[in-house]
């Protein structure tokens, strides 16, 4: 009796709280006969740009750029400078403070939520999966899809051979948000779901500075397949991911610093070649460490040459 008791009070508890969050009213609604966006070319512009979480403390301030169809712009600085809120004002999940921010001509405030969010696919850095099989997870990006087209975006996300390997291959579970699968795995899902989605447009946002080096470089391989011939916009920690963008952008404190190409930025001697300097340095010591520490290992330690590889589904 006690124990049902108390199961009771806390389902009752659980509603309540429900209920009140789903009586907010939601920040962000579309205007009064919002009309679907429509792409074209996919030229996405920012035109000075203002915005604030909070009105004491300005987060980005008259930020101007362009993103041609097709071309490839990341957005890098340091910690704070306004990255990751530029994908957010993109995805409108806010609306800007001042300026505006166009798709093909089309004010984002313009247009409904629902058809500029289908027009774009999203690589986080943290990827969500349900507690269900992979296919259910990939065909995330897309539910009229075929189970042929779901292989096939696997495919072309480089997971399809690991997938097949595993007992249960497309119909195995993955287990809470992905628990089963290392952190290489669930990125190539994500990218998998946003291939069979198919958007014109594409944010990567800091999509592999959670990985290591050999991984990151088959994930960055994976994502660049995903945006040829896409207007993408990439929000990078690890410089050395963007260095083929058509433009880098350097945002400090909001606003942007410097801007050009790799080369261009190097040559200049400034806020990008110091984050580059100095992250160059930490990748070369983490090399150090790395050579000392397998040095240092005793011989007993040391995988033998003809050691069975570990097998896939593990």
């Amino acid at each position: 009796m006690g124990f049902v008791y108390r199961e009771i009070k806390l389902a009752v508890a659980d509603l309540e709280a429900m209920f009140r969050l789903l009586e907010q009213d939601p920040e962000i609604e579309d205007r009064e006969g919002a009309k679907p966006l429509e792409i074209g070319a996919g030229v996405i512009r920012f035109e000075d740009v203002s915005f604030s979480y909070d009105p004491e403390r300005p987060i980005l301030k008259n930020v101007s750029f362009e993103a041609k169809a097709g071309q490839t712009i990341a957005i890098v600085g340091p910690s704070g400078a306004g990255k990751s809120t530029i994908a957010r004002l993109l995805y409108r999940f806010y609306d800007v403070s001042g300026g505006r921010i166009t798709i093909d001509g089309q004010d984002l405030r313009d247009v409904s939520q629902a058809s500029l969010r289908e027009a774009i696919g999203m690589v986080p850095q943290d990827t969500v999966l349900f507690n269900d099989t992979v296919r259910y997870n990939i065909r995330y990006g897309r539910w009229d899809a075929s189970d042929a087209d779901v292989e096939e975006a696997a495919r072309l996300a480089q997971i399809d051979g690991f997938i097949r390997l595993l007992p249960l291959g497309y119909d195995t579970e993955v287990g809470e948000r992905g628990l089963k699968l290392s952190g290489g795995e669930k990125q190539r899902v994500a990218i998998a779901r946003t291939i069979l989605k198919g958007p014109p447009l594409l944010i990567l946002d800091e999509a592999t500075s959670a990985l290591d080096s050999a991984t990151e470089k088959d994930i960055q391989d994976s994502l660049d397949g995903v945006a040829r011939g896409r207007t993408t916009l990439v929000i990078a920690h690890r410089l050395s991911t963007i260095v083929a963008a058509d433009e880098i952008i350097v945002l400090e404190a909001g606003r942007i610093a410097e801007r050009g190409t790799h080369a261009e930025l190097l040559a200049q001697g400034g806020l990008y070649a110091g984050l580059w300097n100095r992250q160059r340095e930490a990748d070369e010591a983490r090399e150090t460490l790395a050579r000392i520490g397998e040095d240092e290992l005793p011989d007993e330690g040391r995988p033998e040459d003809d050691e069975e590889p570990r097998d896939a589904a593990q």
